[in-house]
């Protein structure tokens, strides 16, 4: 998954021949899991329709500032189009636009939202080889990234008008992966590695019967999510689960017993700057693992268990830079036993919730956690999805990282 993905990109088209390039760009965009609206100033549609953005965007092209219907004039609000986008790219950016966009000149659609938007923005030059050398434009293009934008580099290449040299837009996928790149280069876990658990463990009894538990790995599954939004490289370490996860900065590892999943988190350890194991590992499994499946007898079945590896304690012992943390899912005394898990396992932080918070636990799309860090201080939060309370628990382990 893109990290564009579920971003509201704003693109903004010039009236330069570029603009056909943006049919591809705009299906990049979608294609990278986010959400478009395209905006073209009036001459640009000389060189590509706006049906063809409106078909590709899956949203109708604004133009104008307001749209005759019938009787009725539809208002383009240039404020809340700035307000809406996470990202407003300007591609193709003409000479003419830019100079605009320098000295605040406000005469179409684009250029409003343009002096609206709140949001970071990128612009791709493109223009024939005298006019990128010009002194004029080059003072555009050194004023824009004073002013905070981010300009796409034009590349050099066959121009319209025949010439060879500097200022051809881009390449859309080229495009796609500067902002791509530039938005991971600023985001606070780039550059680091996260292991993550996730999961229940399964404890064969036979080749049919195992030991297992609820957990269904939805909050280990968010937290991998978050984690990689936030730029790092990030390892899920995932018992039998049913959750999906498409993010290209997280590699999934598939392993199905508590020992699995105590050789695979030590593999991955040694080189993790974060480590959250969120698994609900199995305490004990079977001594005796029979070969074929257990016939159904009218007497008692009995099974003797012996204990698994605590991956937690095991990492804690080891712990050198990683910041290392547990989770606590307790039904009584919960602070107490959680205070004491923090202690007695070497941990920076362990997330508590109790079974019995309602919407709390095993299988829910909720979870009510208390983050509490080495230093004893807590931090409660209420009832949220846990796709929030994944967020949340980054937010604290951040903080730890930077204090």
């Amino acid at each position: 998954m893109s990290i564009l993905s579920g971003k509201k990109i704003l693109l903004g088209v010039t009236a330069g021949i570029a603009a056909y390039k943006t049919a591809n760009l705009v299906r990049l965009f979608i294609k990278s899991g986010a959400e478009v609206q395209v905006i073209m100033t009036p001459a640009s549609k000389d060189f590509i329709t706006p049906l063809t953005l409106s078909t590709l965007s899956k949203n109708p092209v604004h133009s104008t500032f307001y749209d005759k219907e019938e009787e009725n004039e539809l208002w383009n609000n240039h404020v809340d189009l700035g307000l809406w986008a996470d990202y407003m790219v300007i591609a193709p950016a003409t000479a003419n636009t830019l100079s605009k966009m320098t000295n605040g000149t406000c005469d179409n659609l684009l250029l409003a939202t343009y002096l609206s938007a709140k949001c970071p923005v990128y612009f791709a030059p493109a223009m024939d080889l005298d006019m990128y050398k010009h002194p004029s434009t080059k003072q555009s293009l050194t004023k824009l990234q004073e002013f905070g934008n981010t300009m796409i580099p034009a590349t050099s290449g066959e121009l319209a008008s025949g010439l060879v040299g500097e200022g051809r837009m881009a390449e859309p996928e080229d495009i796609v992966a500067f902002i791509e790149n530039d938005i991971l280069s600023q985001l606070p876990l780039k550059g680091k590695k996260v292991m993550i658990t996730a999961g229940p463990t399964y404890e064969a009894i036979d080749p049919v019967r195992f030991i297992g538990n609820h957990s269904s790995g939805k909050m280990g599954f968010a937290i991998a999510n978050a984690a990689a939004n936030l730029g790092a490289e990030v390892y899920l370490i995932s018992g039998p689960s049913q959750q999906k996860i498409a993010h290209s900065l997280v590699k999934r590892i598939d392993v199905t017993s508590a020992e699995e999943m105590y050789e695979a988190s030590h593999a991955h350890y040694p080189d993790a700057d974060i480590a959250i194991l969120s698994a609900a590992v199995a305490d004990y499994r079977p001594k005796n693992v029979v070969n074929e499946k257990i016939k159904k007898k009218d007497t008692s079945l009995e099974i003797a268990l012996e204990p698994t590896k605590d991956i937690l304690a095991s990492l804690g012992k080891i712990k050198k830079q990683q910041f290392l943390v547990g989770f606590a899912l307790e039904t009584n005394n919960e602070l107490e036993h959680a205070l004491g898990k923090l202690e007695r396992k070497n941990l920076d932080a362990i997330v508590l919730n109790s079974l019995k918070d309602k919407g709390a636990g095993f299988a829910t799309d909720t979870n009510k956690i208390t983050f509490i860090d080495k230093n004893k201080a807590q931090v409660s939060f209420g009832l949220k999805s846990k796709v929030e309370v994944a967020d949340d628990i980054l937010s604290e382990i951040l903080k730890r990282l930077d204090a």
